[in-house]
């Protein structure tokens, strides 16, 4: 009888919190979401508001979320899913050209930055071991929001962004170490900290091996073979991420470490940029509640504002030295002053990694609740204000400029990076696209086609003839990549009128822009965007499209006079419509200048 009632009564209490963590999940969801969109209109990133939200709900405010099953199950694997997004956007080809000067100005940038917020902690009074933490954890640029901001901006793809992504990447690999040291169970001394390097190198060279061989000899294969497949596409992207995960915990290394280098592996194959738009939104769901639980680990107000005063000075003097440390570091390599001064204005913010460095430090008990609330605060200031920095930074340079090209090195000259640029795309390759690519290939210099199909990939690749980037368009990894802005053409055989206006709507007034259409009134929409030439797909054959392409390249002046014949024919179509969704309008086509909205 006691027996069976202390079986209940144990079920009860399971299902108890079953529920609590439940109720958990739900608040901080809702409660992150609602502060999130908040954030959005002022600007901010969103990791700022998952930290309030965590704030808001722990014991500094609120103190309505438990955190014990959130932290120890969901915030680490949101860690370790992060640090895989990040491994996987570490495709070392993208900075092959500037890989050199680079490596130096990530490694100069690590060692000086380290220094000073060494110098900032001892100088604030902290105690030895604190000082060590919040040396290590106060290096690092805040990637999401870097990328993010300048991804917005249309500046990813610049040089300046190309040498902070690179820096990036260095960064990475240091958290990587940074982390497997703090999940150490000893750091006792300086003997034991060199054993726990160099047990932690070796473990990590082992597992980057398998990782590298992987990404040469077995993932190619297998993800050829799945990739046409979305579901199992992802389901083996995620299940490879937790492979290397229990080989990293078999090796008494962190979550982090593999989920890193499992990232790494799958970055270098053809099918990354496609995967990360499909993991992006698991990952941004991990990173709620893992930043979410940050802020709930702050025992009070009280932990938050212990040091505020030293989380102030902190951020002033970090900001201005990481930016002079940067723009010492990229104009001794050099590169222009605009080039140095952008570079080094985008990365002087303290990261969210500081959190994330810290929060396992405390975990380990290596700092106490006050010296993470320093942490955080340090964070979500620095982070607020870069955010507008990094909005304006043209306008800053252009006021400051005179006195920087005083102080600079002479003769900075920046490096040509090789992207695609006056080429052509194709979305699709099928009967029409096969006839239509040797006619353009003939005119441009370079032809990029966008396909999802693993057998028109392997078709391509042994071809030779044009650039290929798997995935499906409407992912903006994959556009991003084909750089649709500096495209000179653009021939789209998707019938989709969502994808024809994503594309119309990303390429510039300059591009030619060529689609389909399945009838008449998505046709009269595509020209309205601003299409050069529709193809109605139940109108015009492949061997008319081959046929107007070649008018394209020898006769634009009868072409145009094609194209103005199909457009009354439209018109005409569309006028039979009584539907209020699609008035006729008058459409004025002039072939030397259609093109997409900026």
């Amino acid at each position: 009888m006691l027996q069976g009632y202390s079986l209940d009564g144990a079920q009860e209490i399971g299902t108890l919190g079953d529920f609590t963590l439940a109720a958990d999940f739900a608040i901080v969801i809702v409660v992150a979401t609602l502060v999130g969109l908040l954030a959005r209109q002022f600007g901010q990133p969103t990791i700022v508001a998952y930290i309030i939200t965590g704030v808001l709900l722990g014991p500094v405010a609120l103190d309505i979320v438990t955190d014990e099953g959130l932290i120890d199950d969901m915030a680490e694997l949101g860690l370790g899913f992060l640090l895989f997004l990040l491994g996987l956007k570490m495709r070392l080809e993208d900075i092959r050209e500037i890989l050199r000067p680079i490596t130096n100005i990530a490694i100069g940038q690590t060692i000086l930055q380290t220094a000073l917020a060494l110098l900032v902690a001892v100088l604030l009074g902290f105690a030895t071991q604190e000082i060590l933490v919040i040396a290590l954890a106060t290096v690092f640029g805040a990637t999401p929001i870097i990328v993010k901001v300048l991804t917005d901006k249309d500046e990813i793809s610049s040089l300046p962004g190309k040498i902070d992504v690179g820096v990036l990447i260095v960064q990475d690999i240091y958290l990587v170490v940074v982390l497997a040291l703090f999940g150490a169970d000893q750091l006792g001394n300086l003997s034991e900290i060199a054993s726990t390097l160099a047990v932690i190198f070796v473990m990590m060279s082992f597992i980057g091996i398998f990782s590298i061989a992987s990404s040469r000899y077995l993932l190619p294969r297998l993800f050829k073979r799945i990739a046409d497949n979305k579901d199992v596409f992802l389901i083996v992207a995620v299940a490879w991420v937790f492979l290397f995960i229990a080989i990293a915990e078999l090796f008494d290394l962190s979550v982090e470490v593999g989920a890193f280098l499992a990232g790494i592996s799958l970055a270098q194959l053809p099918y990354s940029k496609e995967l990360q738009d499909r993991i992006t939104p698991i990952t941004d769901f991990f990173i709620l509640v893992f930043f979410a639980s940050i802020g709930l680990q702050i025992e009070s107000l009280g932990s938050l504002l212990a040091y505020w005063q030293e989380a102030i000075i902190a951020s002033v003097v970090l900001m201005i030295g990481n930016f002079w440390i940067m723009f010492y570091l990229i104009d001794r390599e050099g590169f222009s002053v605009e080039t140095s001064f952008l570079g080094s204005i985008n990365m002087v913010q303290v990261s969210e990694f500081s959190l994330v460095v810290g929060a396992l430090a405390f975990q380990q008990e290596y700092i106490g609740a006050d010296v993470l609330g320093y942490l955080t605060l340090m964070a979500l200031l620095t982070m607020t204000v870069s955010t507008y920095v990094i909005l304006h930074n043209h306008t800053i340079y252009e006021r400051v400029e005179p006195w920087f090209q005083r102080i600079a090195s002479d003769n900075g000259t920046d490096k040509e990076l090789s992207e695609y640029g006056d080429h052509v795309v194709s979305i699709g390759y099928d009967e029409v696209t096969k006839r239509a690519l040797p006619v353009l290939n003939e005119e441009f210099d370079t032809v990029v086609v966008i396909d999802r199909d693993t057998e028109h990939s392997s078709e391509l690749q042994k071809q030779d003839q044009y650039e290929h980037i798997f995935g499906d368009f409407k992912h903006k990894e994959v556009r991003k990549a084909a750089n649709l802005k500096n495209a000179n053409f653009v021939l789209s055989s998707s019938v989709e009128r969502e994808v024809n206006e994503i594309l119309l709507s990303e390429t510039s007034d300059e591009t030619i822009v060529f689609t389909e259409a399945e009838n008449a009134e998505d046709a009269h929409r595509l020209y309205e965007a601003g299409a050069a030439y529709v193809v109605i797909t139940s109108h015009l054959t492949a061997d008319q499209l081959s046929d107007y392409l070649e008018m394209y390249v020898t006769d634009r002046t009868k072409l145009r006079e094609q194209i103005q014949t199909e457009i009354r024919w439209i018109e005409q179509q569309v006028d039979t419509h009584t539907d209020e969704d699609y008035p006729a309008a008058e459409v004025d086509i002039d072939i030397q200048t259609s093109g997409g909205e900026q």
